[in-house]
């Protein structure tokens, strides 16, 4: 897929991909779009979120955000050899967690508040994608922001464990360690504040609406020598964590899906 850089080939064969795949789950469109996506310009070029929708029951004018970027860095042409930035832990990993996620709650069948999968495009111009969505929305109406971001390493808490970004900004994570308390799983603060990962990845976008969103990751930072390199391919992945990540996250949200939880918002400073 040519590294998926937004406004390429690459990145509509992954778009058509994620469509493909909000069908076949049974998701519907979003708002008034007559498709899974949101198109609109950016410096003459088409971009595109893809969006889909699963309504609540009883709440369906109540909105829960679970998103990914599925773009990356495209091909560096400067480089002989290996030149694709394959963006498999950045961010194929989320996006892959965010349709299991929309499989998995489809087949639930208990959410009382209408969820919104957003694979967003941009993240790595400037969270361009989020932006745009932010800006085509009414904040009230989204009581949390669930932003998957980087899944696919060990945590540095270990197994089955994953880190919040912005913790202490609203009692989104208290509510998931509430949920996680009888599990065998456990969220913790987000371990790199040095690092602002809170303000760079596309919770950004919505919390800076007052909207309770955050990321869920699990890398260690410190570690992940393939960061922004062309090595960020499949083969470096620890699939054991993608999939037990996502059943975290499914577990620890699901007060927030079902209606008995409502996280506070964020005030921004």
């Amino acid at each position: 897929m040519e590294g998926r850089r937004a406004g390429t080939n690459g990145i509509e064969k992954a778009a058509k991909y994620i469509e493909s795949e909000f069908e076949r789950i049974g998701l519907t469109k979003y708002d008034t779009l007559n498709s899974y996506r949101q198109n609109f310009n950016f410096y003459d070029m088409l971009f595109y979120n893809v969006i889909g929708v699963l309504k609540g029951k009883s709440l369906p004018n109540e909105y829960v955000i679970i998103s990914a970027h599925y773009d990356h860095l495209g091909i560096n042409q400067k480089m002989e050899g290996d030149n694709i930035y394959n963006g498999a832990n950045d961010n194929a990993s989320g996006t892959t967690a965010m349709l299991a996620l929309a499989e998995y709650f489809k087949k639930l069948d208990n959410n009382e508040r209408s969820i919104v999968f957003v694979a967003f495009t941009a993240e790595e111009m400037g969270l361009v994608g989020s932006r745009y969505f932010g800006k085509h929305i009414n904040p009230n109406d989204i009581v949390a922001g669930i932003n998957i971001e980087m899944i696919g390493k060990e945590s540095p808490y270990g197994k089955n464990t994953a880190w919040i970004t912005g913790f202490d900004r609203s009692d989104f994570g208290e509510i998931i360690q509430k949920n996680l308390s009888n599990t065998n799983y456990e969220v913790f603060p987000d371990p790199y504040i040095k690092e602002k990962l809170f303000f760079r990845s596309d919770n950004a976008a919505l919390a800076k609406l007052g909207i309770p969103a955050h990321t869920f990751s699990t890398t260690p930072m410190e570690k992940d020598s393939h960061y922004h390199k062309v090595s960020d391919e499949y083969k470096t992945l620890d699939i054991f964590t993608i999939k037990e990540a996502t059943k975290l996250i499914s577990k620890g949200i699901l007060s927030i899906i079902q209606g008995e939880d409502t996280p506070t918002r964020i005030q921004m400073n």
